[in-house]
């Protein structure tokens, strides 16, 4: 006999404290039972389909989404492609399906502003109702606050993207990251005592640009490192794509090729054009002290 699933619901960009209370919800019914902890969740984005001209810039990537359900708990992750066919299902069929999909499905986890089916009709509520002519719990579970404010994956957009990183932080639970594999540049940092790696890395979500303390995570390993991301506009003579570059203060670096974690600790300051490469060689200065400061460094 296989065992039951419990089943969480949501699109889950950032996999933030409210998703992690649905995970924790999933958890605790199926350790009462024996059975597993699933994530049913949407690729593309149900925005990408349902209003493209005005889609939802996403947090992370398919990659990182997986790793940190993971870490919530998640023992099954099902991506369902969200197209015009899903997206047309009545609200009342929805339990329907997800008994076809997940055959030993016994329970639903939901936050309480769940919609769903066909022109968004359902809600938590008829959730229930409908969830039980399957044989189907359905827990809604209450959104979580920080401050005054709901956290939810627009608010963490929003901060990073005005550059409120400790407070997008706060309400990830795990650090904003990036990933990608580092690439070669003009060796530019080099001439100026400061190397740095160049990371390939194009989000969705464009994070504020400007210098942060941050952690390179390479092989098991956070090396203490202060990076820059936006258009280096000392050094371009134009408008140029956001680049990610990070200093490491300590411990051996990462070389090209090498793919790497980038863990977003602290914002420092936005970015902005100096005079003179001396002047730029002074202030990454300044920026490296303070990141060492920021990051526990001693000495």
């Amino acid at each position: 006999m296989s065992s039951a699933v419990h089943l969480a619901i949501g699109a889950f960009d950032g996999v933030h404290l409210g998703h992690r209370a649905v995970l924790h919800s999933a958890r605790e019914a199926a350790r009462a039972d024996g059975g597993i902890v699933g994530v049913l969740t949407y690729a593309p984005h149900p925005s990408k389909v349902l209003r493209p001209e005005s889609s939802v810039p996403l947090i992370f990537t398919r990659a990182q989404k997986d790793d940190r359900l993971t870490e919530a708990g998640a023992q099954l992750i099902h991506h369902e492609k969200f197209d015009r066919n899903h997206a047309g299902i009545e609200a009342a069929d929805f339990p329907k399906w997800l008994k076809t999909t997940f055959p030993h499905l016994k329970s639903l986890h939901v936050g309480s502003n769940f919609q769903y089916g066909r022109g968004r009709a359902g809600n938590g509520e008829a959730l229930i109702a409908h969830g039980a002519t399957e044989g189907l719990g359905v827990r809604l579970v209450s959104a979580i606050s920080l401050g005054t404010e709901t956290v939810s994956s627009s608010r963490i957009r929003q901060c990073l993207s005005s550059g409120e990183l400790e407070l997008a932080n706060a309400m990830l639970l795990r650090p904003y990251e990036a990933e990608g594999a580092i690439i070669g540049g003009r060796r530019l940092g080099r001439t100026i005592g400061f190397p740095t790696l160049n990371v390939a890395w194009e989000p969705e979500l464009k994070p504020a640009f400007g210098v942060y303390a941050v952690e390179v995570i390479f092989k098991g390993e956070a090396l203490p490192a202060v990076a820059n991301y936006g258009q280096r506009p000392t050094v371009e003579s134009g408008p140029a794509a956001p680049l990610l570059e990070a200093h490491v203060l300590r411990g051996a670096a990462p070389t090209t090729g090498d793919a790497v974690r980038v863990r977003w600790v602290r914002r420092l300051r936005s970015e902005q054009k100096f005079a003179d490469l001396a002047a730029l060689q002074a202030q990454i200065a300044k920026d490296s002290a303070l990141a060492r400061q920021v990051l526990g460094l001693l000495g």
